[in-house]
C-alpha cells in the first residue's frame, strides 16, 4: 500500500497491578491466571503469526510474570481450581435442567486446557516469549505520573521502568514509552526524554474535539519527546458503553455461575459461541471500515496520508470482551482485505513528520489522561481524594529519607503509588481489596522506613527487582 493513504496502529497496553502473593480467588493472583489463559497466551499466538500490532508491557506485570513459584501456582490454578470449578458448576447446571449452560461451561473449560498445553510448550516462560515483540515499556508500577510529589519519585518510576524494560529485553527498544493511563502534563517530558523515552501516546480529544485530523498526526515537543494522540472515535468503536462488546450475543462478562464461569450471552439466554465468532468477524469488518474511511476523510491533508492509533487494554481482548482476541485477528486480515495498511506504532513514528506541538496547552501544569472527563479526576477526585494525598505524603516521607531509603521502602512506595487501587475505588470494582491493599502498602511504607535500609522486602519480593 502507498504510505501517503495513511495507516491505523494499534496499541496494546498490557497491564496488571501486582497481585502476585496478594490474596486468591475471588480477588487477587488469579486475575493474574486469567490474563495469562484469556489475553496473554491466545495474543502471543496471534504475534508470532505475523500481526504487526504495538505491544506495551508493564514492567510490573513482567516482575510478577518472572516471580518464583509463579509458573507452578498457574498450573495448579488451571490443573486443580479450574478443572474442578467447571465441573462443578456443569454438574449443578445440569442438575437444576439448564443443559445449554452446563454444555457451554465445559465447552469453555477446553480454553483452560489449551493455555495448559500452551503454557508447558513455553516452559513457563511466557516473558521470553512476549519478548521480540515487547517494542513499548511504561513506569515501574503504573503510577499517574502527573500526580507526583517529588522530581526524585518521577525519576524512581521513569528510569525504574526503562532500566528493567533494558534489562530483560535487551537494547532494541526504540524509546517508546506508555504513559500509565495516557496521563500527561507538559513538566514530566525532560523526565521521560532524559531517561532515554522519544515517545508517548497522549488523550487529546478535550484539546481538538472529537473530529479534528489533529488526532491524525503525531506532535514534536521541545523535549524532543513525539507526542501521538489517540483516536478516540476509533477507540470508542470497541472500548465504550455502546462499543462492540455490549452486543447481545457476546458473551456476558458480569452475570456469572457461583464459581465465576459465564456461560450466559449479553441479551440473558444461553451463550452460543459460534454466532458470537461470526459476529466478531462482522464487527471486524466493520471497525477496518470506518477506520479506514476516517482516515481518507481527515488523513488527506497530513503528509503521509494520516495515522490512526488506536490504544486499548491488552486485558480487554479476552479477558472482559471473551471473543476480543478472535476480533482482533480478524481485523489484521480485513486490514489486509480492505487495503488499510495495519502498522506498528514505532515504524510509523520512524517515517512520520509530526506537528510542532507548542500551544496546545495553556501552562506547564495542564494534565490529560483517558479516563473520565479527560483529566485526572478518576485519581485524585473526591472518592479518592484520600488516597491521592496519602500516597503523595508518602512519597515526600520516602524522598526525605535520602540515602535511608531501602529496597524495602522503596518497593513499598512504588506500590503505593500504582493507579490501580484509586481506579478500582472510583469505578467500583473490588472496592474493599483495592483499599486493604492501598492501605497494606501505606503501613508497610512506614514501617519499611522507620526499620531503614536493611527492612525485609517481605510480600514484595518479585516487584521492581530490575529497578536501581
Amino acid at each position: 500500500m502507498s504510505k501517503d493513504r495513511g495507516s491505523l496502529a494499534i496499541v496494546l497496553h498490557t497491564h496488571m497491578p501486582y497481585v502476585e502473593g496478594f490474596g486468591t480467588w475471588p480477588f487477587g493472583e488469579e486475575w493474574l491466571w486469567e490474563a495469562i489463559t484469556t489475553s496473554y497466551l491466545p495474543l502471543l499466538d496471534l504475534l508470532e503469526a505475523g500481526a504487526p500490532l504495538t505491544l506495551s508491557l508493564t514492567p510490573v506485570l513482567c516482575d510478577q510474570l518472572e516471580g518464583a513459584g509463579v509458573q507452578e501456582r498457574y498450573r495448579t490454578f488451571l490443573d486443580e481450581v479450574r478443572r474442578y470449578t467447571h465441573h462443578e458448576d456443569a454438574r449443578g447446571l445440569r442438575a437444576g435442567g439448564h443443559d445449554a449452560l452446563a454444555d457451554e461451561v465445559l465447552r469453555s473449560w477446553g480454553d483452560y486446557e489449551r493455555a495448559l498445553e500452551r503454557f508447558a510448550e513455553l516452559d513457563g516462560d511466557l516473558p521470553s516469549a512476549l519478548a521480540p515483540y515487547a517494542q513499548w515499556t511504561s513506569s515501574a508500577t503504573h503510577a499517574v505520573l502527573p500526580l507526583l510529589a517529588t522530581e526524585a519519585g518521577l525519576e524512581a518510576q521513569v528510569k525504574g521502568g526503562i532500566d528493567s524494560h533494558r534489562t530483560r529485553f535487551g537494547p532494541g527498544w526504540r524509546g517508546g514509552f506508555w504513559l500509565p493511563e495516557c496521563a500527561h502534563a507538559p513538566w514530566i517530558e525532560p523526565t521521560l526524554a532524559d531517561a532515554g523515552a522519544h515517545a508517548s501516546c497522549i488523550e487529546l480529544t478535550g484539546a481538538f474535539g472529537p473530529d479534528s485530523p489533529r488526532h491524525l498526526r503525531p506532535l514534536l515537543s521541545e523535549s524532543g519527546l513525539q507526542l501521538v494522540p489517540i483516536d478516540r472515535a476509533t477507540i470508542s468503536l470497541v472500548w465504550s458503553e455502546r462499543g462492540y462488546p455490549a452486543h447481545g450475543d457476546y458473551r456476558d462478562y458480569h452475570h456469572h455461575t457461583i464459581h465465576h464461569h459465564n456461560p450466559w450471552a449479553n441479551h440473558g439466554g444461553a451463550y452460543d459461541h459460534e454466532r458470537a465468532l461470526a459476529l466478531a468477524h462482522s464487527h471486524a469488518a466493520n471497525f477496518v471500515a470506518r477506520a479506514k474511511a476516517r482516515v481518507e476523510r481527515l488523513g488527506a491533508g497530513i503528509p503521509g496520508g494520516g495515522l490512526v492509533v488506536c490504544a486499548l487494554d491488552t486485558e480487554l481482548l479476552g479477558h472482559w470482551w471473551y471473543e476480543g482476541v478472535a476480533w482482533l485477528s480478524a481485523v489484521v486480515a480485513e486490514c489486509a482485505a480492505q487495503g488499510l495498511e495495519l502498522v506498528r506504532l514505532d515504524e510509523a513514528l520512524a517515517r512520520s513528520e509530526p506537528a510542532p506541538a507548542a500551544g496546545i496547552w495553556e501552562d506547564a501544569e495542564q494534565a490529560t489522561s483517558w479516563g473520565e472527563h479527560g483529566d485526572l479526576s478518576t485519581w485524585s477526585a473526591p472518592a479518592v481524594a484520600e488516597m491521592a494525598f496519602a500516597t503523595r505524603a508518602g512519597e515526600l516521607a520516602a524522598m526525605h529519607a535520602g540515602a535511608g531509603l531501602g529496597p524495602a521502602a522503596l518497593r513499598q512506595l512504588l506500590a503505593l503509588q500504582s493507579s490501580d487501587w484509586a481506579f478500582m475505588v472510583a469505578r467500583g470494582l473490588a472496592v474493599p481489596y483495592a483499599r486493604e491493599r492501598f492501605e497494606q502498602h501505606c503501613q508497610g511504607l512506614r514501617d519499611a522506613l522507620s526499620a531503614g535500609p536493611a527492612a525485609d522486602v517481605g510480600p514484595l519480593r518479585n516487584l521492581a527487582v530490575h529497578a536501581g
